[in-house]
């Protein structure tokens, strides 16, 4: 559920890093659970509220918890037309276009197999760096995850079984709101790297933007809803405050601390929460493929990152 761009600078960890590693572990975990709940606050958001009214609500309550940490941090937005055109550009790709699909994909599928299919994104992002990233050379190791990966998703959807009794919509959504996720990266990359405005700046830019975004097309496509239910108004908000505002305030901590190559390992524990939580809180069903499909799918991602040692 990865929803900030980092193309700016990345702090360095500070030299008391052990004094503090009970600390950033605990934020680890937060941050775990955090985006591993965010499946189930969906399901709950759209028992009450249009897939898009969900989306807009999360994207409102998550930039205002930024624009608050900016306030705090006396945090101004970036400057120029450029940033801001390729801002609006990613604000699409890892904002308004997967949390809409994901929030349209849980309207006919339960949310452990959206939790699973969140977990697909660094199979995509693998695919896709081999043609779009020329200095992201694939191995043996990491083509193998690859393979891995998309086997682990034929499990999860029961291909032996001719895909019974589950809904291709639905799931097909799904995997093209994780496959946003790294596509939108890759521009990121592309095209913000190395930028001067802090990540807390250019995140907090990239959610305005779209929040602007669907603020635009949800009367387009969606009427006012007739009556307020309390219960999915308050998983809105949970899934805006913490899963995307002070999940992004969380992850960045943890990038600047530890590097993001462990602060990214939360990917390989999201799916996990989202199941047990669907499972236990939500009553969803459980077969044995879907735990034994999300841990291939999550052995092949890992494998996907892997990279070769550098030569002497």
């Amino acid at each position: 559920m990865s929803t900030a761009t980092t193309p700016g600078r990345v702090t360095t960890p500070s030299r008391d890093r052990p004094r503090r590693r009970l600390d950033w572990r605990l934020r680890f975990a937060a941050l775990s659970l955090i985006w591993g709940f965010s499946f189930l606050l969906i399901k709950v958001g759209t028992d009450g509220y249009a897939p898009f009214h969900v989306t807009l609500g999360r994207l409102v309550f998550g930039t205002a918890v930024l624009a608050g940490a900016m306030a705090a941090r006396r945090e101004r937005l970036p400057r120029g037309a450029r940033t801001w055109g390729h801002l609006t550009v990613a604000a699409f790709l890892l904002n308004a276009l997967p949390f809409s699909l994901f929030a349209y994909a849980e309207l006919t599928i339960p949310s452990t197999l959206a939790g699973i299919c969140n977990a697909t994104s660094p199979l995509w992002g693998m695919a896709l760096s081999l043609v779009a990233l020329s200095e992201d050379r694939p191995t043996r190791v990491r083509v193998a995850g690859l393979g891995l990966g998309f086997l682990g998703v034929l499990t999860v959807l029961g291909a032996w079984q001719g895909f019974q009794g589950l809904d291709a919509t639905g799931t097909a959504l799904a995997l093209l709101a994780s496959l946003s996720y790294p596509v939108g990266w890759i521009y990121v990359r592309r095209t913000l790297a190395g930028t001067s405005h802090s990540h807390l700046s250019m995140t907090g830019a990239q959610l305005l933007l779209a929040t602007a975004q669907l603020a635009v097309v949800t009367p387009m496509f969606t009427a006012l809803p007739t009556t307020l239910s309390v219960g999915p108004l308050l998983a809105i908000a949970a899934l805006g405050a913490l899963g995307t505002g002070l999940a992004v305030l969380l992850q960045y901590g943890l990038v600047a601390e530890v590097g993001p190559t462990t602060a990214q390992m939360v990917t390989y524990f999201i799916p996990v929460i989202a199941t047990a939580a669907g499972v236990a809180l939500l009553g969803e069903s459980l077969t044995w493929s879907t735990p034994a499909g999300a841990l291939i799918v999550l052995t092949g991602a890992a494998l996907t990152q892997v990279r070769p040692k550098p030569r002497a």
